[in-house]
Order: structure tokens, then C-alpha cells, then sequence
């Protein structure tokens, strides 16, 4: 724990978080790409996650797993990289803001089961409203649950 707070006032220190502080536009404009990302993200995962849950019958699984899933990574690079920019203006507390904390620990979570759902399901989503696995299906509501929680944090770090 030592390491990661000395980490984070270094990074808070650095000419990027010095930045990220002075500068009356970067901050904004940098929060206002986090935003982009949020919505690249978590509007193809939940609907993506609603598909595979059921809803939306009457569109190809394959067909919308194809066309949403770049968009979901396109909006996942983008709060990474704002993200950690944003980070980098306070880093100091938010290193140690058990929000942030478990905002970060489920995103892992939500990534890990997006690349577990693709190396176990993708080959099999055209039988997938004929014959869905439980676990698939657990791990689709996983995904709506973890990514519902991560927004959620996201907007409550601002307020505690």
C-alpha cells in the first residue's frame, strides 16, 4: 500500500497532474471524454447483456454482438486513458478512496468476464436463443450488475 500512495504522489506531482490541474480546459475537456466513454461503454454492454438475457429476439445475436461490441471497446479505451488522466489531478486521496477502490476492482471484473464470455460463448451465439447456457446467461447479468455499479461509483466518487 506504501508503494501505490508514493506511486500516486508522484503521478500527482508530475507535469501531467500538475496539468490536469492548471489548466482551465483540460480537466473539463477530459471529463467530458470520460463521459463519451461512459456512454461508448456501458450503452453497447447493457444492451448487448439485455440481448443476451432475452430481450430484443428479433435481432441476430451475432449480428448485435458485432456491431456493438467495437463501440464497447472504442468507449473502454476511452475512460482508460481519460481516466487515468483525471486520476492523475488528485491522485494522492483517490488512491486511497475505497469508492474509487472498488469502482476500479469491479471494471477488472466487468473486463475479465467480457474476455471469459467471448472465449466461451462467441463461437456459439447463433444457437444461443435456442439452447443458452446457464453460466452464459449468469455472466451476462453479472456484466449488467458490475457495469451498472461502475457507473454508479463513477458518479458518487463526487460526492464522498
Amino acid at each position: 500500500m506504501d508503494s501505490l500512495i508514493a506511486w500516486a504522489a508522484w503521478l500527482e506531482a508530475s507535469a501531467l497532474g500538475e496539468q490536469m490541474r492548471s489548466s482551465a480546459l483540460l480537466y473539463p475537456a477530459l471529463n467530458l471524454l470520460h463521459l463519451l466513454g461512459l456512454v461508448l461503454l456501458l450503452g453497447p454492454m447493457l444492451l448487448l447483456d439485455a440481448r443476451l438475457l432475452g430481450a430484443g429476439r428479433a435481432f441476430s445475436l451475432p449480428a448485435v454482438s458485432q456491431v456493438l461490441t467495437p463501440l464497447a471497446v472504442v468507449g473502454l479505451v476511452l475512460l482508460l486513458g481519460s481516466g487515468f488522466c483525471l486520476f492523475a489531478a488528485d491522485a494522492g486521496p483517490l488512491a486511497v478512496d475505497r469508492l474509487l477502490q472498488l469502482k476500479l476492482l469491479l471494471i477488472i471484473l466487468g473486463v475479465a468476464n467480457a474476455l471469459l464470455f467471448r472465449h466461451l460463448w462467441s463461437a456459439r451465439l447463433s444457437d444461443w436463443d435456442t439452447h443458452a447456457p446457464l453460466f452464459g446467461r449468469l455472466q451476462a447479468a453479472l456484466s449488467l450488475l458490475a457495469w451498472i455499479l461502475v457507473m454508479s461509483l463513477g458518479r458518487l466518487l463526487a460526492y464522498f
